[in-house]
């Protein structure tokens, strides 16, 4: 059995491993990223933060990117019932970009690839991490296995786990625990949306709400076909019965809004079901390796957070990794798990109540506070870490506070 020898072996060619490779190789560095599927291939996380095109940028991806001609998203909107709440991003707290992509990202992630190998980017498709041996000093030996049966080894300094939801590294070394997040699943699928309406109306992606754990996502592509989803509690999802096509049908009666644009639209494939889709990881880190996006927290998807999160921690694993092979000193306690887990608790936070319904009393609450929704604003577009923003300074307290409020005027108008 071989062995090829790198300075960093990357798994998974998503957006995350392509942000981290594409740092890694224009700083000179010897990257190999393994990836398990053959591009194009279909995933979802469809729809971008205004904050990874800082990222894009950083690592001159945007301009392969914007060739492709994706949906532009420069706000969300939120339905509940006659009640609508839109969200404008370029009316938020933090400066930053004011827009971003709905993306198809079987296209998305193969533009990145293909850009990558332009590059001389050494990138392997349809080859799976089955072992992983790590050494004192935090070298490793990886074992990976070929479409074929074949064996080979790469020898790394540093290993980069942006395998996403396949979790590489956290199941191989038993890292992975329950997420702290309440059990929800997803049913979703694409359509060729035949009956979008003209203009922004048609293009805009909403969230509607069907009551305080069960909402549908739409999220219009620029060639014709939209995403289609729906997050519920599992129990809920469970409730219906037939196959995954007769449960997302019946699914779409419940929207008052969508359901006759979506009446006997042709689902472009099988919808796929997650189960209890929040997972987390006891840690980010270790000695030679650390986790990226998804494959250390995947959190419930009703903000987008999953792309951002992901190319986030990339670059700053990769800006890490580059000062650790320059014999600089790196404190990855601090800097990498305690700022990853901040922007994280942040999106925690929202997620969470969300659920309990105090962010849905602020997001439809009339008449409408400027200033709140301004910094809730900058929230949705990513930019978490921003502690000049108080809803994301004390995002514990404040959106239960703002909620207490709107909820003891409500009984003095009463």
């Amino acid at each position: 059995m071989s062995v090829e020898n790198v300075d960093v072996l990357i798994i998974g060619a998503g957006p995350s491993g392509s942000v981290a490779a594409s740092y890694l190789h224009k700083k000179g560095l010897k990257v190999k990223v393994v990836e398990k599927n053959l591009f194009p291939r279909f995933v979802i996380g469809e729809s971008l933060l205004p904050r990874c095109m800082d990222h894009f940028e950083e690592v001159e991806l945007l301009d392969c990117l914007k060739k492709r001609d994706y949906e532009v998203k420069d706000g969300a909107r939120f339905l509940r019932g006659d009640e609508v709440c839109n969200f404008d991003f370029s009316k938020k707290h933090t400066k930053g970009w004011d827009w971003t992509w709905q993306v198809p990202r079987a296209d998305f992630d193969k533009t990145l690839t293909d850009e990558l190998l332009t590059r001389g980017v050494d990138i392997t498709f349809e080859e799976e991490v089955i072992a992983v041996d790590f050494y004192e000093d935090g070298s490793s030996e990886t074992t990976i296995k070929n479409k074929l049966g074949e064996r080979n080894t790469v020898a790394a300094k540093y290993i980069i786990d942006s395998s996403g939801y396949g979790r590489v590294l956290p199941r191989l070394l038993g890292l992975e625990k329950s997420s702290e997040l309440l059990n929800q699943s997803s049913i979703f699928t694409h359509v060729k949306d035949i009956n979008r309406p003209e203009g922004w109306e048609g293009t805009r992606i909403t969230f509607d709400v069907i009551d305080l754990r069960t909402w549908l996502w739409v999220i219009p592509f620029s060639n014709g076909v939209t995403s289609i989803g729906y997050v519920g509690s599992t129990e809920f999802l469970e409730s219906f019965k037939g196959t995954s096509s007769e449960k997302l049908k019946a699914m779409l009666k419940l929207s008052n809004y969508y359901s006759e644009r979506f009446e006997g639209v042709e689902f472009q494939f099988k919808p796929v079901e997650i189960s209890n889709y929040s997972k987390s990881v006891k840690q980010l880190y270790g000695k030679g390796y650390v986790l990226t996006g998804n494959s250390a927290e995947f959190l419930d998807p009703v903000f987008s957070s999953g792309v951002t999160f992901a190319t986030e921690s990339a670059l700053l694993a990769a800006k890490l990794i580059t000062k650790s092979l320059q014999s600089k000193t790196v404190d990855w306690e601090v800097d990498y798990s305690d700022y990853m887990k901040k922007g994280v608790d942040v999106f925690a936070t929202y997620v969470k109540e969300w659920y309990t319904g105090n962010l849905q009393k602020l997001f439809f609450h009339k008449p409408e506070n400027p200033e709140i929704k301004k910094q809730i604003c900058s929230v949705l577009a990513g930019y978490v870490w921003d502690e000049t923003n108080p809803f994301v300074k004390n995002h514990h307290r404040l959106v239960k506070a703002v909620a207490h409020v709107i909820d003891m005027e409500k009984e003095k108008s009463e």
